[in-house]
């Protein structure tokens, strides 16, 4: 299958509308042109994208290796006596895009991987589409224990996490931040901002001003897929700002 095919294959699966010109098969794939916002390219206040976690913990300092035990035998909040297992993160740990999600659901909970089952699997349609296998990125999530019934996470859950998410990030040093849906984008931003003021802004994540997109999360689009029109919208917009960030590279390059 050529790479213009499979790139319009990856746009229907997200419900984007593609034309091709008549009588050329193997022409470049746009997608069909629908009504958005003006996306604003000014980076948030700092005020306004500050993280929830104010001060380094005892995790600030910790390699990969001891992060990752440090994650599996925390006990700081009530969520390890429900958990199966902690999910620490997946990905290239050198990644130039870091996607941050909420919490493990109940499979990521048996499989001890970020986002699996169908909403993973949107998810790697989402980031084939701009070209970037899974193998690509890094994938964490605000908590790393699953919440009971995969309810929301509380603010002191998200509050005794955070420090592992903040090392991840420095570890990582990633060039974009792509956060998946409202819980992940205002707890990594300390804000109560709805997602809809979230969008289409590039915020600045901590004193390295790392730029964070936000976007739907997968499983919200799964229930509503008239929204992956706005979503396709984000991650052309997250493109853009890796691009204006003087990557200087292919999107999917490893750095």
């Amino acid at each position: 299958m050529s790479r213009a095919a499979r790139h319009r294959e990856y746009l229907q699966a997200l419900g984007i509308d593609v034309y091709v010109r008549r009588g050329i098969t193997s022409a470049p794939v746009e997608p069909a042109a629908t009504p958005e916002p003006a996306l604003d390219l000014t980076p948030s206040s700092p005020s306004a994208s500050r993280p929830a976690a104010g001060s380094r913990g005892p995790e600030a300092d910790l390699d990969w290796d001891s992060l990752a035990a440090a994650v599996a035998a925390c006990e700081r909040c009530e969520l390890h006596c429900t958990r199966t297992q902690t999910v620490f993160g997946r990905g290239d740990r050198r990644a130039r895009w870091l996607v941050v999600g909420e919490a493990p659901g109940a499979e990521e909970d048996r499989q001890g991987e970020p986002f699996v089952g169908r909403a993973g699997q949107l998810l790697d349609t989402m980031l084939r589409a701009l070209g970037l296998a899974r193998g690509e990125v890094y994938i964490a999530n605000v908590l790393k224990c699953r919440p009971p019934g995969n309810r929301d996470p509380s603010a002191d859950e998200a509050r005794l996490c955070r420090g592992y998410l903040d090392r991840q990030i420095e570890l990582v040093d990633p060039t974009l931040i792509l956060a998946v849906g409202r819980i992940a984008a205002q707890n990594l931003l300390g804000t109560d901002s709805p997602l809809g003021k979230l969008r289409g802004r590039v915020h600045s994540l901590g004193a390295a001003r790392r730029p964070v997109v936000v976007t739907y999360h997968p499983a919200y689009l799964l229930r509503s897929p008239g929204e992956k029109r706005k979503a396709w919208a984000d991650l052309v917009f997250a493109r853009q700002v890796f691009r204006d960030a003087g990557a200087g590279a292919p999107v999917g390059a490893a750095g």
